[in-house]
């Protein structure tokens, strides 16, 4: 009960393509892409200043 199974996922592809529509998907997976890269970027320098020794 806890997984989907591959008729659920296409549920959601379409109904995913009905909001978005086809056209705009890649833009908003383009975008989705951006916020991941600068989250993880934002990670890294986080880190960073947390190595750095306070004087």
């Amino acid at each position: 009960m806890g997984s989907f199974s591959l008729f659920h996922w296409a549920i959601v592809l379409l109904v995913v393509l009905l909001l978005f529509g086809a056209g705009k998907l890649p833009s908003v997976m383009g975008d989705f892409a951006k916020g991941i890269r600068s989250f993880k970027a934002g990670l890294k320098d986080g880190d960073d200043e947390e190595r750095k020794p306070i004087a």
